[in-house]
């Protein structure tokens, strides 16, 4: 099924709403179209195309709710699936938590999420981006492995107090993997954009190629700690810690890196280096994302960290009303100033020190500093006197992202990402950061 209209989403969720007994009821409406094709040891393994909508219904009678989720939208089905969630909260125990579905909202004009060239492309557009790909591959020798994947989406809801959104958006996304055929070299590049027109297969698989072949051959150093550069890739597993652990209830209640004594947190308080500034805005033209969050509160641009001071936590809808506050929905996407600095500049003004091109792995070790562990992988080089020297062998690393960010030595060039460990997308600069810490060597390539 092709992207549903708004006319026709409003159309049909009104039918679902007529249908309701409840004391309120939410329809949530969403589907996508998406396209991919993967390869492996440089020939293509899998090649698909996903259709698919589902109409998730709830229905509520005080506390209580129920929720059933369907697929088909004729009148007798969607008038069994409201039935349905309405016999389910009848039977369901309360939610001491629960609240009420909002009213009407108001929301800032959508952002150019959605771009018809992504929509429309063909499994012939996907072959022929990967088979640029594979050509890289083969003429430098290398193995590749990688995956190419475009989606089309809409998303909408509504309510019985009169709530209603819409949304559409497309994604176009690259992950390469680039080894030499004796395994001993390793080259990663990844990104995603919501026009396909900036994904460049061609020059993303090169940077791969480059990386994989200059990283054979690695020599061991000690662990310990070391001045490091870390590219956006890099960056992004480290830094989702800190921008994902926002979160006013856990703070209030003591469990998380921004709680204090006395159950104060830390709001308000320095954090970082006072260079960093980390942001979000839906109407960003190089991070557009959707102007409602998924229970309906309006997405809007907010500071969370400015000046390295802490401005902001978010809030789910039952901490914000039990707190009596605002409250403000965690962002779809992440902004961190930078400035004008190229990766080339940083790797110059290093004297010594370590580039890292991605870390993965990525493990708890301490919730309250938010330490974290994990490994480099795909690259990993020794720079002295601002020049990369030779490449060395990949390293386990504890860490934590507020640590990190005080032992900031300078900023490059923001430019979008996207992480290998939750696939979230974030506009980041690369980072080169004093005293980080590694603790052992690791012999993966």
């Amino acid at each position: 099924m092709a992207i549903i209209s708004e006319d026709d989403c409003r159309t049909i969720m009104k039918k679902a709403l007529s249908y309701s007994k409840a004391n309120e009821c939410e329809i949530s409406f969403s589907g996508s179209d998406s396209g991919n094709i993967r390869y492996a040891r440089n020939s293509v393994s899998t090649s698909g195309f996903i259709s698919q909508t589902n109409m998730v219904i709830s229905s509520a009678y005080g506390k209580k709710l129920g929720i059933v989720t369907t697929n088909e939208y004729d009148d007798a089905s969607i008038e069994k699936a409201v039935r349905l969630s309405e016999t389910l909260a009848q039977f369901a125990p309360e939610n001491p938590e629960f609240v009420s579905f909002l009213g009407p909202q108001t929301y800032s004009p959508p952002s150019k999420t959605f771009d018809a060239d992504t929509a429309a492309i063909t499994p012939a557009m996907r072959t022929d981006k990967v088979s640029e790909s594979l050509q890289i591959a083969k003429d430098n020798k290398l193995i590749a492995a990688g995956y190419l994947q475009n989606s089309a989406s809409f998303s909408s809801m509504m309510n019985s107090h009169g709530l209603f959104a819409y949304f559409t958006g497309t994604d176009a996304s690259f992950s390469i993997t680039l080894r030499t055929e004796d395994g001993q070299g390793s080259g990663y590049s990844t990104k995603d954009y919501n026009a396909v027109s900036k994904l460049d297969t061609l020059n993303f698989t090169k940077t791969a190629a480059q990386k994989a072949t200059r990283s054979a051959g690695a020599k061991a150093i000690e662990p310990g700690k070391y001045t490091v550069i870390l590219e956006p890739a890099a960056g992004i597993v480290l830094l989702e810690q800190l921008y994902g652990g926002l979160d006013a209830r856990t703070a209030d209640e003591g469990r998380s890196f921004l709680s204090k004594t006395g159950g104060k947190t830390k709001l308000g308080d320095k954090l970082v280096d006072e260079r960093i500034n980390i942001y979000s805005d839906p109407s960003n033209p190089e991070l557009p994302t959707g102007s409602w969050a998924g229970d309906g509160r309006p997405q809007e641009k907010i500071s969370w960290i400015e000046k390295g001071v802490l401005k902001n936590l978010t809030y789910s809808r039952y901490w914000a009303q039990k707190q009596g506050v605002k409250g403000i929905p965690s962002p779809d996407s992440i902004i961190m100033d930078g400035t004008d600095a190229t990766l080339e500049d940083l790797i110059k003004g290093t004297e010594k020190g370590i580039l890292v091109t991605r870390l993965w792995y990525i493990r708890p070790v301490d919730p309250q500093t938010l330490l974290y562990t994990g490994l480099t992988r795909d690259g990993t080089f020794y720079i002295e006197n601002g020049q990369i020297k030779f490449p060395i062998k990949n390293m386990r690393f504890n860490e934590s992202p507020v640590i990190m960010l005080n032992n900031l030595d300078a900023l490059g060039k923001p430019e979008r990402t996207v992480s290998g460990e939750s696939f979230s997308s974030a506009l980041i600069p690369p980072m080169r950061i004093k005293e980080f810490t590694f603790t052992s060597l690791s012999d993966a390539v």
